[in-house]
């Protein structure tokens, strides 16, 4: 068996992530390596047999779309970020990188990464425990795929936020710090069911809610306000394009506009998935 790499990967414009990072490096056995990435400082550690890698990168994430050129024999990205909302409420999420439509922050345009549904649940639920147990009043919530980079890895975004106050948190950035190394760690052993989600905001409780609560993994999530620029490509896509199989799609039914029910049915039909309302 060959070598094989997880990439965790921090941004120094970023301020959620540098505290992120820093919590990873204080609870963790990572040292610094004397070679860096292009102009990255690298840290490695060894954390359940596997080789695993911090890059604290000199760019914004999103714009992070060479990121494979790190290593060739990379298994798995986390991109450790934070995360900005209007309403600020006080949010930790996870999703899968990549344009739905068009490419307005990072990313080539109607490419989606490869979502490692099972590793992101691995972080949720990590998120929901700790949060829990914390008494931190945070939201943890799956967030729909946007934003770049658009990459042919199993890549993920576990994120702090939605504000400055947020980002400078650092008992939430350790709870991140934490949800990305589980998601590291139990890399490949988990086995819940991995599905497309389809409908809601662009937060969905209700697939939060099912993967906390059951033995099922989002992958991509096609939010409410972009299913009328899907086409039937890149919902065969956002199937393909999963780590594991998918062979359900769970439709949060009262959250898709009348509009866009009939074409959305007629190309879940003409690609044979089955479908689940919720």
């Amino acid at each position: 068996m060959g070598r094989k790499v997880i990439l965790l990967a921090a941004s120094t414009k970023d301020p959620a992530s540098v505290n992120i990072t820093k919590q990873i490096l204080n609870n963790y056995p990572f040292e610094l390596c004397k070679e860096k990435y292009k102009e990255a400082q690298v840290y490695t550690a060894e954390i359940s047999r596997r080789e695993v890698r911090l890059a604290v990168l000199e760019k914004e994430l999103v714009y992070a779309q060479n990121i494979t050129d790190f290593d060739p024999s990379l298994e798995l990205i986390i991109f450790i970020s934070r995360h900005s909302s209007a309403s600020g409420t006080p949010t930790l999420s996870v999703h899968t990188p990549g344009n739905l439509g068009e490419a307005a922050l990072g990313g080539i345009p109607r490419k989606v990464s490869i979502s490692p549904a099972n590793a992101m649940r691995t972080a949720l639920k990590t998120m929901a425990k700790l949060v829990d147990e914390t008494c931190l009043a945070y939201k943890v919530s799956y967030e729909c795929t946007h934003h770049g980079p658009s990459v042919d890895k199993p890549t993920m975004f576990v994120e702090l936020g939605s504000s400055p106050k947020q980002w400078s948190d650092l008992k939430a950035a350790e709870i991140v710090a934490h949800a990305a190394m589980e998601a590291a760690s139990n890399f490949g052993k988990e086995n819940a069911e991995a599905v497309l989600g389809i409908g809601g905001p662009h937060y969905n409780e209700k697939f939060t809610r099912i993967a906390l609560e059951k033995e099922i993994a989002f992958g991509h999530i096609i939010p409410k306000y972009a299913i009328h620029e899907v086409n039937g490509e890149i919902l065969r896509q956002c199937i393909e394009k999963t780590l594991e199989k998918v062979e359900l799609a769970v439709l949060d039914w009262k959250g898709i506009k009348g509009e866009d029910k009939p074409k959305l049915v007629e190309m879940l039909e003409n690609i044979d998935i089955e479908t689940q309302k919720v």
